[in-house]
């Protein structure tokens, strides 16, 4: 089968179009590929400054995470922070960035999370976590929930 030029161009711009904007993704399937990729790297073990599977820190967690849906991130959390809209503890949803001051200084941005799951007032983030790696934590446990600094929605 042969197509002639102008046929051709026609089967283009409709590919084009379609794939174009299949790579659109919902808000629900991005937030899902997010999930999923910070998931993937459960296990991996914390490392500062670490980007790889051999060694993670909580930043290069959401960095590749968003970067999934080719949301571009900084590199580091208290710069990951500014991203988005601010979000109030109680509006949180599935998909928000939640950053904490785990360091001396208890309001300099430190640490940071994905939320994965909101039941009621539960809420679960994974983080890449100093003393067990990538992990999933409950923001009201008493450590998390005292240096709670911001939450942020770039989706």
């Amino acid at each position: 089968m042969s197509f002639s030029p102008k046929q051709f161009a026609s089967v283009f711009i409709l590919l084009v179009f379609v794939f174009g904007c299949a790579g659109g993704m919902s808000r629900t399937k991005k937030i899902d590929t997010i999930i999923q990729t910070a998931r993937s790297y459960r296990g991996t073990p914390y490392k500062f400054g670490g980007t790889t599977r051999a060694g993670m820190d909580c930043s290069a967690l959401l960095y590749h995470s968003f970067n999934s849906v080719n949301i571009k991130l900084p590199r580091v959390s208290e710069d990951q922070a500014k991203k988005g809209e601010k979000i109030k503890r109680k509006d949180l949803v599935v998909g928000d960035m939640v950053f904490f001051a785990t360091g001396k200084k208890k309001r300099k941005i430190t640490h940071a999370g994905i939320v994965t799951s909101v039941r009621g007032k539960e809420v679960r983030f994974i983080h890449a976590s100093s003393s067990i790696g990538v992990t999933e934590s409950n923001l009201s446990s008493e450590y998390y929930s005292k240096r709670f600094i911001r939450a942020r929605r770039v989706l």
